[in-house]
């Protein structure tokens, strides 16, 4: 099975009908125009001496140019519809994923404490994907299925597809979420049923632990906005492998090594220009100390000492 563009998802055609629609009139028109323009140049040239006249009040022409664009509005709303209305109506029968975004990542959870970093799905069958998000607005988008949806914060946002082609396809963000927006990216792999339930169930799962209070404080505060957890320097240093690490910071009386202990943190989260690491500049970070309560801090050190960015 195969669309206009050669779409992987049941609900490409519907989307290409439309877009090819609105290409074929919109180069219409622009020929048409164009070619109007070059006329009058050459009809009306000053070389042809001839006088030009003024008219007004011809009711036919106003009718044809209000009727006619009118219609193919009205065209293009009717194959806009049909395109995006099957995109709501998520079948009964649609396997359920849970789509996270984050900054800078996706992941998919199937349930049962199994995530993965890609989107696996099975050939011909209907898949829904509950869009989360973490922290700020993402949008999720997979161009070859023709299907895109916002993540919001707080807000119930889903998207449906079936899969008509194997592969491999991309998947990106597509709102600003930050520095490192454009490599927000994933893929979508389309694999066999029989595949698709080995690779399930092979999936280790993470299990139900829940999550450290320390990095719950760390993103309800955007901590992540500057700071990364895979080691990409963004705007402040990463928090990968930070704990027990050696620093060369940059202070008022000069350059020195420090380790990064709990007094280290602490201070960072209180007095962030005290200490500026190396290579990155000093104000851009104020300080927590009226913002975070005492405990707050302790739950972030606690973090970074006990379940991640530990050296």
């Amino acid at each position: 099975m195969t669309t206009l563009f050669s779409g992987a998802s049941n609900l490409a055609e519907g989307v290409d009908r439309a877009f090819m629609f609105i290409i074929i009139i919109s180069f219409i028109f622009t020929i048409a125009i164009v070619g109007l323009i070059i006329y009058i140049l050459v009809h009306f040239s000053r070389k042809k001496n001839k006088n030009p006249q003024q008219f007004s009040g011809n009711v036919p022409l106003e009718v044809v140019w209000t009727v006619i664009p009118l219609i193919l509005v009205i065209i293009m709303f009717y194959y806009g519809w049909v395109g995006f209305a099957p995109m709501r109506k998520v079948p009964d029968n649609a396997m359920q994923v849970k789509a996270i975004g984050r900054m800078w990542s996706w992941s998919f959870d199937y349930g049962n404490g199994k995530i993965s970093k890609d989107l696996v799905v099975p050939l011909e069958r209907n898949v829904k994907l509950n869009l989360f998000s973490e922290d700020v607005n993402h949008g999720l988008f997979i161009p070859a299925f023709r299907v895109k949806e916002d993540v919001i914060p707080s807000y119930n946002n889903y998207l449906w597809f079936r899969a008509i082609t194997k592969g491999k396809f991309d998947i990106f963000c597509t709102e600003y979420c930050g520095l490192a927006h454009s490599g927000m990216t994933a893929k979508v792999i389309v694999v066999d049923s029989l595949e698709f339930d080995k690779w399930l169930s092979e999936l280790k799962s993470t299990g139900d632990t829940p999550e450290h209070p320390g990095m719950a404080i760390i993103k309800a505060n955007a901590c992540i906005t500057c700071h990364s957890l895979d080691g990409t320097k963004v705007i402040g240093p990463s928090f990968k492998d930070l704990y027990g690490a050696k620093r060369m910071v940059v202070t008022a009386q000069g350059e020195k090594e420090v380790e990064a202990n709990d007094d280290y943190l602490r201070r960072s989260i209180t007095d962030p220009n005290f200490e500026v690491v190396k290579g990155f500049n000093k104000g851009l970070m104020q300080s927590y100390k009226d913002v975070l309560k005492a405990e707050d801090i302790d739950k972030i050190v606690d973090y970074f000492k006990t379940a991640g960015g530990h050296k």
